[in-house]
């Protein structure tokens, strides 16, 4: 028997103080439309953009479960400026697998990156950390993953348990398609408190203290006869003072 948590959604006025006291919050999709100032349909059209990742081709574990695209942005309270195509860049103390690495991905596609909902929301979720860290500029890395079952497991996680060496993490789910598994685990950097819980809605959103907490998602399998299944998300992770890079 698989046990399935429900996420401890918090509501959207409730968003950064929850975010402060507990170093995460999740918020359920229809919050999520309101605070980004779009409809939930204006958000999920974004998901036809996840048909269009190329594939992923730095797993060193050998997988090839994953699917990406990567882009910069720096967000600030009035404008959103993508930045050249850069590579994405974390130190191994942040990726034991992946770090020290220059990894250049795929570009975001320039509709993606056009689209009103797009923009709407880089600047929700950088306004609503401003509330809890009060920063002039976030400079916005923003992944689009697919993790699927081709080799019969996708890991969403690949690196295990981490922080991903920035100020907040924000994790929405896009979709989920035949699966099993990819459970979030959220841990105290610092101790034993964690607790563990099932993103399943559509554009559900986890964000995290990266300063303060650790995280995963478990490995996914396709549900039994349903073929190959796949989770789909969108991840943005706010820094002040620019963007991770080697030097």
């Amino acid at each position: 028997m698989v046990v399935t948590f429900q996420a401890p959604c918090t509501t959207r006025e409730a968003l950064a103080d929850t975010l402060r006291s507990r170093g995460y919050a999740v918020l359920a999709p229809a919050d999520v439309a309101t605070l980004c100032g779009a409809s939930l349909d204006a958000l999920g059209a974004l998901a036809s953009a996840w048909e269009q990742l190329p594939p992923d081709d730095y797993l060193r574990d050998g997988g090839r479960y994953r699917r990406r695209r990567h882009g910069c942005f720096v967000v600030g309270p009035d404008a959103i400026e993508q930045v050249a195509h850069r590579a994405h860049y974390q130190p191994l103390d942040y990726n034991a697998l992946h770090g020290g690495l220059q990894r250049w991905f795929a570009p975001i596609a320039p509709d993606t990156a056009a689209a009103p909902a797009w923009g709407k929301v880089l600047a929700a979720i950088g306004a609503c950390l401003r509330q809890v860290r009060p920063v002039d500029r976030w400079y916005v890395e923003a992944h689009q993953f697919r993790i699927d079952t081709t080799d019969g497991i996708g890991r969403p996680t690949p690196e295990g348990a981490h922080r991903d060496g920035v100020d907040f993490v924000a994790v929405f789910l896009v979709g989920r398609h035949a699966i099993r598994g990819g459970e979030t685990r959220v841990f105290d950097a610092n101790g034993p408190d964690g607790q563990r819980f099932t993103l399943s809605a559509p554009w559900s959103l986890l964000l995290l203290d990266d300063t303060r907490v650790i995280h995963e998602t478990t490995p996914i399998q396709p549900q039994p006869g349903a073929g190959d299944g796949y989770r789909d998300t969108l991840v943005l992770t706010y820094r002040a003072g620019g963007f991770q890079s080697e030097a």
